[in-house]
């Protein structure tokens, strides 16, 4: 590059520098709004799972052995027995009023019919209008209903004159051992938060990036932009765009900080493989939306495209439902979301500890999404140089 070019990058960056410092748009969506979203969703699912969701009994076998039974679901990590009932109909209306999202039905008779070896039932009744509350709920209730029948097996055996080992291995042939990988706290928010923070940003990223080419045609301003970097598209957003840059991968270094620093998410390559992630996010994100307004040449058309498209990369990146269980057009339609590439570098080095070779393929995806600018450079130059802003 000549040094008129690099004059003129650097007067168009300053430029933008202090269109970003004064106007309060720019400061809410490049600084205010994700870190606010960070803080927000890592305090939200700060315990990783929700804990003492209220749930209701309905006991009306009322026994030392049936009241054992509460007492140790109430123990549950998830479960708080907020109230006790003393009908089904009066259980289900509190759970229609949303004051419980379950309860557990002990029918008369429980104790004795256990006793007498004939299958006493209980049963409990979820809400399943909340996922993520019925799922662990309907997990610990059924565990508790099968931990209840061993407990009076063994008793019953005990009783006739079996040993602890022999009503063990009777009750429990096949022990199960269960060693989760990479997480095994089982903390959701270490799933959730990882794609989440760079899923915000890239749609920030989006946003952000066709407002600013945007608004050179709403203000009127695109010719004088132009002029500064002699007409030269190229260096027009090159210098527009790089004081952007350095801020989003600011950024990006503080939510890895956060959540490998002072979270202590797992983080099994080191922080910098993710922090290259971040910095091949905010290039390949920008790049993107240099694209998208380039494709439609309309600031409102570009921007719905923008956000329709960031908010289905939280669907099909695979981080929420796997996409290999997905449609094979879906499969395939994938690769062209950036936050897919993230996810899977992400899964590749935090979550394994793998070596960085083995995430070419995502590397080098988000690399191929910085080239998407100059397949529209020239009509950018025309928009820039000859389009009027039609609100």
């Amino acid at each position: 590059m000549s040094s008129d070019m690099w004059k003129s990058l650097w007067n168009i960056a300053r430029r933008e520098t202090y269109r970003i410092a004064t106007k309060p748009m720019y400061l809410f969506c490049i600084i205010i709004a994700p870190i606010f979203c960070f803080v927000f969703f890592s305090t939200l699912m700060s315990k990783g799972l929700p804990t003492d969701m209220p749930a209701g009994v309905v006991d009306l076998d009322n026994t030392a052995t049936t009241r054992n039974i509460i007492r140790n679901l109430d123990a549950f990590q998830h479960i708080e027995i907020t109230a006790h009932y003393s009908s089904v109909t009066e259980a289900r209306k509190a759970m229609q009023r949303g004051e419980i999202y379950s309860f557990y039905y002990i029918p008369k008779g429980t104790t004795e019919k256990a006793l007498a070896g004939r299958q006493p039932k209980v049963s409990f009744y979820i809400n399943y209008s909340y996922l993520i509350a019925g799922s662990l709920l309907y997990k610990d209730e059924r565990t508790m209903s099968e931990l209840a029948s061993a407990a009076v097996g063994q008793a019953t055996l005990l009783a006739k004159g079996a040993t602890e080992a022999q009503a063990m291995a009777f009750l429990q042939p096949i022990v199960i051992e269960t060693h989760a990988l990479n997480n095994p706290w089982l903390n959701y928010s270490v799933y959730l938060c990882n794609t989440l923070f760079p899923g915000i940003l890239m749609l920030l990223i989006f946003l952000t990036t066709i407002y600013t080419l945007g608004t050179e045609l709403k203000e009127n301003t695109a010719k004088e932009w132009m002029q500064m970097a002699g007409n030269s598209i190229a260096t027009a957003i090159s210098g527009k765009l790089l004081p952007q840059t350095v801020i989003f991968f600011l950024i990006a270094v503080f939510y890895n900080i956060y959540l490998y620093g002072y979270l202590h998410y797992p983080c099994n390559n080191g922080i910098f493989p993710m922090l290259l992630a971040g910095l091949l996010l905010v290039i390949s994100s920008q790049a993107f939306g240099i694209f998208l307004f380039g494709l439609f040449g309309n600031f409102r058309l570009a921007l719905s495209a923008a956000s329709l498209w960031g908010v289905i990369s939280f669907s099909i990146s695979g981080f929420t439902y796997p996409v290999m269980a997905m449609h094979p057009v879906l499969q395939g339609i994938c690769v062209l979301f950036p936050l897919r590439h993230y996810f899977l570098i992400y899964v590749n080095q935090a979550l394994n500890g793998y070596s960085v070779v083995y995430a070419w393929e995502p590397i080098a995806a988000l690399l191929l999404f910085t080239l998407l600018p100059f397949f529209v450079l020239k009509q950018l130059r025309t928009i820039m140089l000859h389009y009027v802003y039609l609100p």
